[in-house]
């Protein structure tokens, strides 16, 4: 055989080789439905499925279709079977969705299958009624409260005792706390983050109607109650009726 020949073999084969490993990566990166990019509207609406999933679980019940889910979610049902398709779990048609297959599916792709640990900083209203909301359902565990005001230091509320807010960077650092939840006066919410941030958390829950300026690497998820609500006041100054479709009939958020 020529060297021209052999070289062009070679060349051949090393293309070869190069493109089947490529497409095992791709094969490697895509086949995690938790490394793809996931829509924000889909994300927000997988907590939806769950909550309705588990009310169908309780009542006694093995499978579901994604018609029954659009039509109890008032969602449409094409929509619904894209969202489900993140999770990698089959329906089987005629039959429907395994339930418990798919309550699993979808916990472990929202990370709620472990439990995540984070501080909340502001025990007023607020903060005391998340303190006492059982979040385990959804991996989350609240496992510090802070707050600045002398007369709240010390006191338990649901089971945690009230820290001074200056030992929160030293307590995040120590236990390596990843999550961090703002109930405080917005005016004091850019510095208790900036304290959480210097801690190592990864991510703040913001229910404070403070802009936070904090590193990109910092994950910040803003809690906004004048959103949800005005869909409701927008609903009921311009008429119940023409917003009535986009409501669900039952509350399963």
């Amino acid at each position: 055989m020529s060297a021209k020949r052999e070289k062009i073999l070679e060349s051949k084969a090393r293309k070869s080789q190069e493109e089947l490993m490529g497409a095992v990566t791709l094969e490697n990166i895509t086949s995690d439905p938790r490394s793809q990019t996931v829509p924000t509207p889909s994300l927000r609406r997988l907590p939806l499925y769950l909550r309705l999933l588990r009310d169908y679980q309780a009542q006694g019940r093995t499978v579901v279709s994604c018609t029954q889910l659009a039509s109890d979610l008032r969602f449409d049902p094409t929509q619904v079977r894209k969202d489900l398709a993140l999770t990698k779990v089959g329906g089987r048609p005629k039959v429907g969705y395994p339930i418990a297959e798919l309550i699993a599916a979808i916990e472990d792709f929202l990370g709620w299958r472990r439990t995540i640990e984070a501080v909340l900083v502001g025990v007023g209203s607020l903060g005391t009624a998340l303190l006492g909301y059982n979040f385990s359902l959804y991996g989350l565990s609240i496992v510090g409260a802070f707050d600045s005001a002398p007369d709240k230091v010390g006191q338990v509320v649901h089971g945690r005792e009230i820290m001074p807010i200056g030992y929160l960077t030293n307590f995040i650092r120590q236990r390596g706390i990843p999550m961090g939840i703002l109930t405080v006066p917005a005016s004091a919410a850019q510095s208790v983050a900036e304290m959480m941030v210097a801690g190592g958390v990864k991510a703040i829950w913001n229910f404070t109607s403070a802009a936070l300026q904090l590193p990109d690497h910092v994950l910040v998820e803003r809690a906004d109650f004048s959103a949800s609500l005005a869909v409701l006041t927008r609903a009921l100054a311009h008429g119940a009726r023409s917003l009535a479709p986009t409501i669900p009939k039952k509350e399963v958020t």
